[in-house]
């Protein structure tokens, strides 16, 4: 069953992606795209808020991912970085283009 993901970091304080986009080269995901990931999205709301919303096609490939791919380069770049809220919730319904 497809999941919806969502991470959101204050950046009231700091509008750059820098640690984003450091992340975001280690995990090379253009060309290594993890197995299960629908979509993912990045980007700063009006009220300052950085979000993540990805869409994965089950909550286990997400997990998986997280643990074995994403948390070990965040936890080498950014050890004293700020928690994001997360939330994530199961999806009736996805449509892809």
């Amino acid at each position: 069953m497809p999941i919806a993901y969502i991470q959101e970091f204050d950046a009231s304080a700091d509008r750059t992606t820098t640690n984003y986009d450091a992340v975001k080269e280690r995990l090379n995901v253009e060309r290594d795209r993890p197995d299960g990931m629908i979509i993912h999205t990045a980007g700063f709301t009006a009220e300052g808020v950085f979000r993540i919303f990805d869409v994965w096609e089950s909550e286990e490939q997400h997990t998986r991912f997280m643990n074995d791919r994403l948390m070990p380069i965040v936890q080498e770049l950014m050890a004293d970085g700020a928690r994001p809220q997360e939330s994530s919730y199961t999806l009736h319904d996805v449509v892809t283009g």
